[in-house]
């Protein structure tokens, strides 16, 4: 067993719950009893007011002369006044601020025990300062909280005008320090702060001491425990299914709870339930504080339909920092009044890809329907490559019982931010690089089969991480969720041995593409330098990859690490790929040696870069249109999982006019060539012939000619690979199409739903073509058809006493999509 002791800093916390229902049919209400904090404190930085009311009911007490709060002597601060305000933005805490030149300490008078710390920001030309060169430094006793931390920079990054950062700190003795200090010495350095809270909460609600031993997903062998001294910041708290819940419809804590549509992922996203009569059997174990009534009155559901359910995984993703080890708690309160037995409702829960509870039975563990319960699982996130990777949750529901019924189903959710160093719990920004906070994650409300399921994540900073966070902290570099990091041509060179033939593993339109290595050889990058041609042609493309790839953390999407622009050149630093392309892996240019892609593989490469177009189209604020999808800017990792990569002439939104259209040679949307007008259709297209290669591992264009951008859309070229392939299908012959490799290795059953949703793809108009969620909806369930024969398969040769082995990549889907997805 591996304890959590000082030497282990929790760094991110995440609170989410989930519900399953099959059917709402009965009454459900829970008895909302909230807690009173001993310590409710909310102080309004920069206020005379001895009192003052919140939009929200709440009272506040102005700092100056307060005396609930002393401050270090001889400090050099002064307070000032928005004198406007964007509509909308609460007065309270944010019209007024506490500006700092110098060491500065808060001083609160505390009982001993947990606390919520929030700090309120809003930034503003206060005294005519510009707030985005105020950096700011926080520590509480011997935590740092914020390091070099910009308050304007986080709120451009998430676009907001107003935000708050929250702590989680046991205070040991009776008084709490919180120092703030500008992260620069310099005569024009300053800092400033808005509003700081300070509440108690239970003991335990979120760190349950030595003596509770947590499993470590994928390593059973090793227990861990987590004791009182840790400390962490909150990165979500998420209401599944349901609204957003304001503080003061909390159980007296104050906290905030905010909907999951940002988080839920697929197309197949289940179904919505709601009941307002709920009625919840809290125990001593799940008090009635630990998440407001509200919160399990609503959820989201697979549906009551058990076939449909088997074919798909109910999954979210949140993007947490690598090197780090999470706690996932998982809250479940059984609601279905059909559900009253053992095996009635059997179900999966998957972390990152590795199964944490194979048959999740919540009556068989509650001993009861309405009564709470949660299981709390330790899971690690590697520091490799990618400073930011996706936590993926999915329910899926088990059949190896024979249930009575084929569901899942999730809660509410609640994450915290990692340290820089060892004793910190929060991040930092760095001015050259213009990074800003981790988002916080809290999730409440996903039903599937009227379970109720909590999501608590807890990332904790071990012995063995430090020399990687270490590392880090020395980087000029930003917190994991900076815009970029800016590379001298030094470093460039030196990553490259002065660009080095031999390390030469690719050459695009753009330019050479070299391996390298930076911080002395630890860390694998592609490097993008750009040829004469592109340095003549311009900066907008190359700015243009920047700033879209500077927006994006996705699984399926290619991280951008940093790029150069010294001395005329200009270079793009990504993370490494080992497996290279798909183009190369499907024509095998340069690997003769490669055994080809199995069936299976090329599934799950399909359906991975189908979610990295799914999350461009609808994942984020503004839809991003790729406007250049090709099998040779999909790229590989060593896990083979596909990353979509080459986003210089990506459009963010969707233009009102024409546009030049632009793209490559034999992948380019007919009806984008022809009235010059791009939809994310235009993708849905490229991405159907994509397909199309995949199963034929044929050439869209003769391998001589240019796959550049394109300004002659009437050469016959460009759509003779799709009319040769359709005419294939048309006619069906499958020898001319089908990979002679895959020849009596596809399910007809997965074959023929390939075919169908990669036609519809193709068609002529894009008003015709589906939706990039449908086309992944429709992959995702070709690769479970695969995989059902498969096993089917797998169980004759077993049952005739076969000792043969299947068809390979069948291990690997185990491994990388669990059954279901």
């Amino acid at each position: 067993m591996k304890p959590c002791s000082k030497s282990l800093r929790i760094i991110i916390f995440l609170h989410l719950c989930f519900f399953f229902f099959f059917y709402l049919k009965g009454s459900l209400c829970a008895d909302n009893f909230s807690y009173v904090p001993i310590q409710n404190t909310a102080l309004d930085c920069g206020s005379h007011a001895l009192q003052i009311l919140s939009f929200d009911g709440r009272n506040w007490t102005g700092d100056v002369g307060s005396e609930i709060v002393a401050f270090s002597r001889h400090a050099n601060s002064t307070v000032s006044i928005a004198s406007s305000m964007d509509p909308g933005i609460p007065e309270v805490p944010y019209k007024t601020a506490r500006l700092f030149y110098s060491e500065f300490t808060y001083i609160f008078n505390v009982i001993p025990g947990p606390k919520f710390v929030r700090l309120h920001f809003y930034p503003y030309s206060y005294s005519g300062l510009d707030p985005s060169k105020a950096f700011l430094s926080v520590t509480c006793g011997h935590y740092t909280l914020l390091s070099n931390f910009s308050a304007s920079l986080a709120a451009n990054y998430n676009n907001v005008h107003t935000f708050f950062k929250e702590f989680i700190i046991h205070v040991q003795n009776n008084s709490l320090h919180l120092t703030f200090s500008p992260s620069s010495n310099g005569s024009d350095a300053f800092a400033f702060v808005n509003g700081i809270e300070v509440v108690s909460m239970p003991l335990h609600l979120y760190v349950r001491g030595e003596n509770v031993h947590l499993p470590f997903v994928g390593h059973p062998a090793t227990p861990i425990t987590l004791e009182n001294t840790s400390a962490l910041e909150t990165l979500y708290r998420i209401n599944v299914g349901g609204a957003d819940v304001s503080p003061e419809s909390d159980t007296g804590m104050f906290r905030t709870w905010t909907r999951d549509d940002s988080f839920i992922f697929g197309s197949a996203v289940g179904e919505l339930a709601f009941d307002y009569d709920l009625n919840v059997r809290y125990t001593a174990a799940v008090p009635a504080y630990t998440a407001p009534a509200v919160v399990y009155r609503t959820g989201r559901f697979m549906g009551i339909h058990g076939a449909i359910n088997l074919n798909y995984n109910l999954s979210w993703f949140f993007p947490v920092e690598t090197g780090f080890i999470y706690l996932v708690r998982l809250h479940f309160c059984e609601l279905d009044r059909n559900i009253t037995k053992i095996n009635q409702k059997v179900f999966s829960i998957y972390i990152n890809n590795q199964t944490a509870e194979g048959q999740a039975d919540v009556i068989a563990w509650s001993d009861g329907q309405g009564v709470p319960v949660y299981k709390d699982y330790i899971t690690m996130f590697p520091q490799v490559g990618e400073m930011i990777q996706d936590l993926w949750l999915e329910l899926h529901p088990n059949t190896a019982t024979m249930p009575q019924y084929y569901d899942a189903f999730l809660w509410d959710l609640a994450g915290l931010n990692p340290p820089q160093k060892q004793g910190s719990v929060v991040n930092s920004s760095s001015r050259s690089s213009g990074s800003s906070k981790k988002r916080l994650l809290i999730i409440v409300g996903c039903s599937v089969s009227g379970v109720v399921l909590a999501f608590l994540i807890i990332c904790v900073l071990s012995l063995w991480n430090r020399a990687a966070s270490e590392r880090k902290k020395k980087r000029n570099t930003s917190h994991a969720q900076s815009r970029c990091r800016q590379f001298s041509l030094r470093e460039i060179k030196a990553a490259t041995n002065n660009f080095d033939e031999s390390q030469v593993i690719g050459i695009g339109g753009f330019g050479v593409v070299y391996k390298g290595y930076l911080d002395s050889g630890t860390t694998a990058v592609a490097i993008k330098r750009g040829n004469q041609a592109s340095i003549e042609q311009g900066t907008c493309e190359f700015l243009a990859e920047i700033k879209t790839l500077s927006l994006l953390h996705h699984r399926n999407i290619v991280t951008l690490m940093g790029y150069c622009r010294d001395e005329q050149e200009m270079i793009l630093v990504y993370e490494y790929m080992p497996n290279g392309t798909l183009f190369e892996r499907l024509h095998f240019v340069n690997k003769p040696q490669e055994s080809p892609l199995t069936w299976v593989q090329r599934l799950q490469i399909c359906t991975g870069a189908a979610q990295g177009l799914c999350y461009l189209h609808t994942g984020l604020k503004h839809q991003i249109v790729h406007r250049d999808v090709k099998t040779s800017n999909i790229l590989l990792d060593n896990n083979w999982v596909a990353k979509i990569s080459d986003f210089g002439l990506s459009k963010i939104g969707l233009p009102c006019g024409s546009s030049k259209v632009k793209g490559s040679i034999g992948y380019l949307d007919p009806e984008y060539c022809r009235i010059q007008i791009l939809t994310n259709k235009s993708d849905v297209y490229s991405f159907g012939v994509v397909l199309l290669e995949v199963l034929s591992a044929k050439f869209v264009v003769n391998p001589s000619a240019e796959e550049d951008d394109n300004d002659n859309q009437d050469d016959e070229e460009t759509l003779s690979f799709v009319e040769w392939a359709l005419n294939c299908y048309e006619n069906a012959d499958w020898d001319q199409l089908i990979d002679p490799h895959l020849q009596g290795n596809i399910s007809p059953a997965s074959l023929a739903k390939f075919l169908e949703i990669t036609k519809k793809c193709l068609a002529e108009r894009g008003q015709d073509r589906p939706l990039i969620n449908e086309v992944l909806w429709n992959l995702e369930l070709a690769l479970e058809l695969q995989m059902h024969e498969q096993r089917e398969d797998r169980n004759i040769i077993l049952e005739l006493g076969g000792n043969s082995d299947l068809t390979p990549g069948v291990e690997f889907s185990e491994i990388m999509m669990p059954v279901g997805r």
